[in-house]
């Protein structure tokens, strides 16, 4: 006869109704059952159940519903992503996942319950850009429920979510970018705008930043961090990439030396109310400066004194970019300094400057063919000794 099964391999036995039940023991000590006619059935089912089990799925059978997985799916995220995307991946299924879709069973959710939910977002105001976040986030979910086999397909595949809308790029020129340092000159963020400029850094990157990050004899600065915007917290950069060393401008450096001696006469005249966090561009009592207040009380007012057209604080990194290859700089070491993966993505987005950009190669090329044009102008020996009349 085989041997017990210890309490955590779960007991196969026969009922008096003549169905066969098997039975596991979760975490906690929780007993779940699951019925079955046949025995060769309900074995079946403990070794899935099982299998779930030491996998950290939740285990409820075939009833589990959609709000049920969503919710054991973001508890496996903890440790995987950012605090601030769980934190956004979090809302999506709070506020939209779960009311629509968090009732019907797991295996029976299908393609046309989803597009249902996709078209009635729109119609209730979100943004294409959301909706399609929100199919992000259900694909990936659900994707994770077909590799631990919960799911056959995802039915997400079949949808066709709403096209993102793309934000239209604000640049400046390089007038406009003049007139809008020049009209930062006194405030008390002037070098944050230069190395906004000068870099083409993120404003998280710019507001995490620290002094020592900043080698201002080397004339080069580290990204290490960036200021998460909801919650003030510094975290990763955006990507692995986006950890990068930057060379500084000697304009860059000029505004950072100037800065650090105006904070150094704000930090002694505020006494034991500052908060000594090393940071570079702090708020006044040296906490982390809030995006928001930034933008609203030092920004858009600025853009008002230079008589600027309004625009958001990320459109001075493609401000930077734009000028920057617009004279020409590789594009290889602009994808460098802006922390893009690829240097598609830098060539993607500024695609508007390419054609300057042929234009100058075509220039070069006749600069370094310059002999030979002046050459070409003249008669050649040929064309002389070509014979005349008939």
């Amino acid at each position: 006869m085989p041997g017990k099964r210890a309490n955590s391999e779960g007991s196969v036995t026969k009922r008096k109704d003549g169905l066969w039940e098997a039975r596991i023991t979760l975490e906690g000590g929780k007993r779940k059952s699951f019925y079955a006619k046949t025995r060769q059935e309900a074995s079946r089912k403990l070794a899935e159940a099982l299998r779930d089990r030491d996998r950290g799925v939740l285990v409820v059978g075939g009833r589990q519903m959609v709000g049920q997985y969503l919710t054991a799916w973001l508890d496996t995220l903890v440790a995987t992503i950012r605090p601030r995307t769980l934190q956004r991946y979090e809302q999506y299924v709070r506020v939209h996942l779960i009311p629509a879709l968090g009732t019907t069973t797991l295996t029976k959710l299908t393609a046309q319950r989803v597009q249902a939910l996709y078209t009635s977002k729109l119609a209730d105001g979100l943004s294409s850009s959301t909706v399609n976040h929100l199919h992000q986030v259900l694909h990936r979910a659900l994707e994770s429920a077909v590799r631990l086999e919960l799911v056959q397909r995802n039915v997400c595949d079949l949808v066709d979510p709403p096209r993102m809308r793309h934000f239209e790029m604000t640049t400046l020129s390089e007038e406009q970018a003049q007139a809008l340092l020049e009209a930062a000159i006194g405030n008390r963020f002037e070098a944050l705008y230069v190395l906004a400029l000068a870099t083409g850094m993120r404003q998280g990157e710019l507001l995490a930043l620290r002094w020592r990050d900043v080698d201002l004899e080397a004339r080069t600065l580290q990204v290490r961090a960036t200021l998460q915007k909801d919650t003030l917290i510094f975290a990763e950069p955006k990507t692995p990439y986006s950890r990068r060393r930057i060379a500084l401008s000697q304009t860059a450096i000029e505004a950072l030396r100037r800065h650090h001696a105006l904070q150094a006469e704000e930090r002694q005249k505020m006494g034991s109310a500052w908060t000594d966090l090393g940071l570079v561009f702090p708020n006044t009592v040296g906490q982390p400066m809030d995006c928001i207040n930034l933008l609203k009380h030092s920004f858009r007012p600025l853009l008002r004194a230079a008589g600027l057209p309004r625009m958001r604080f990320h459109d001075l990194r493609h401000t930077a970019a734009t000028l920057l290859l617009g004279r020409g700089i590789n594009p290889k070491i602009m994808s460098e300094m802006l922390g893009h993966s690829q240097i598609g993505i830098t060539l993607g987005l500024y695609s508007h400057v390419t054609p300057h950009m042929q234009q100058q190669a075509a220039d070069a090329m006749d600069a370094a063919l310059d002999s030979y044009r002046e050459s070409s102008k003249r008669p050649s020996k040929q064309q002389d000794d070509r014979p005349t009349g008939g």
